[in-house]
């Protein structure tokens, strides 16, 4: 279950154009992910910047990364990604009422 700091944390690092573009490139990937080479070769960002993004979108929970061979392969965690999206709409729509002593 994802709390308010996770969710946050999530959203912080998803608060960059560069890490919300390899996110995104990663969710098209599905499953079976991209590699570091890859995910540089589609949004033609260097090596060093990458792996500083990557760390970020990782540490936030949002990326696996998986190594194979010489490779390190990198996904979204999806049941991740649900779950935060699930936790910034599990009350939509039940209305909001201030108490009258709440009241500015």
């Amino acid at each position: 279950m994802m709390t308010q700091t996770s969710v946050a944390n999530a959203l912080a690092a998803l608060g960059h154009d560069t890490r919300l573009a390899i996110f995104r490139l990663l969710v098209r990937a599905g499953e079976e992910g991209l590699n570091v080479g890859e995910i540089g070769q589609h949004l033609d960002i260097a090596a060093s910047t990458l792996a500083h993004h990557l760390g970020t979108l990782v540490d936030a929970g949002l990326v696996i990364q998986e190594r194979q061979g010489r490779q390190i392969v990198n996904r979204v965690d999806f049941d991740q990604m649900r779950a935060a999206m699930s936790f910034l709409t599990a009350e939509c729509c039940v209305g909001v009422k201030l108490a009258q002593e709440d009241a500015a």
